[in-house]
């Protein structure tokens, strides 16, 4: 399988996932499941059901946390040597030429993109188009509307 890139910041939160749901879900959907059965009759408890269909969901996401720690490529954007180049983990702040608007966006893996938070997927247009730009670059990005112009003002490894 193919290595995952994550930031330090996300490869930790996805860590924390994961003890939470050995520590905390895991043992109270067990706890649910005995206390379920405990009711009696299996075929006919709703709440044994719901609590089954709980522990599956919980087991397949441990398994899917695992499988992506286990193939991620931490990337620690602060020990970069990119010569001031846009990259996995760096956080750029550009100017659409339309608008004028500025924004901030740090490349991150997919599994950490939220984009109202400035986290952009290294696999988006506008990611695809800022990566191996420097500051000063102009980034044409194919939007639904047409091409978009965005300056890059400044580029940050934090």
């Amino acid at each position: 399988m193919s290595k995952v890139p994550l930031t330090v910041t996300g490869a930790e939160k996805l860590r924390e996932e994961l003890h939470r749901l050995k520590t905390v879900d895991r043992p109270w959907v067990i706890a649910a499941i005995a206390e379920a059965r405990a009711h009696g009759d299996l075929s006919e408890n709703a709440e044994y059901d719901a609590a089954k269909e709980r522990q599956g969901f919980i087991e397949g996401r441990i398994q899917e946390v695992e499988g992506k720690l286990s193939n991620a490529q931490i990337i620690d954007p602060k020990l970069l040597d990119a010569d001031g180049r846009c990259v996995f983990g760096a956080t750029a702040e550009i100017e659409d030429q339309d608008s004028g608007e500025v924004f901030t966006y740090q490349i991150v893996g997919e599994d950490e993109a939220d984009i109202k938070n400035g986290k952009l997927s290294v696999a988006s247009p506008m990611a695809r188009a800022l990566i191996g730009k420097y500051a000063g670059d102009i980034a044409q990005v194919q939007a639904p509307g047409g091409i978009r112009e965005f300056e890059i003002l400044d580029i940050r490894y934090e």
